[in-house]
């Protein structure tokens, strides 16, 4: 049996003495910072430091091209998972282009 089959064979076995109540398993506590609140310069900063166009930053947050206008206008707020998505570009802001397709369909901005 390869080693890999024996390390599945070996946690399918902990699940079932688990199961059993033969075995304690492990466990711990995330915590997560809160969500960020997010001022319309903000959105726009991380955006543009991120090389968006409203239209590609709508398509990666999966929202409409509308929303993120509004957003940086003040006419709106973001929601928490849009908000979530805005810290991690805001500490990578190379985050959308490593981790999504960006299609330069989207308007991807070289220089400003």
């Amino acid at each position: 049996m390869s080693e890999v089959s024996q390390s599945i064979m070996r946690g399918l076995q902990e699940a079932l003495e688990h199961s059993k109540g033969n075995l304690k398993c492990r466990s711990f506590k995330v915590k997560f910072e809160p969500v960020p609140e997010y001022a319309p310069d903000d959105i726009k900063r991380i955006r543009t430091k991120s090389h968006m166009t409203q239209a590609g930053f709508a398509d990666f947050l999966g929202v409409t091209p509308k929303a993120v206008e509004a957003w940086e206008c003040g006419r709106n707020k973001p929601n928490g998972p849009a908000r979530r998505l805005m810290s991690v570009a805001e500490r990578d802001p190379d985050f959308p282009s490593k981790y999504y397709s960006v299609s330069e369909k989207y308007g991807y901005i070289y220089d400003e």
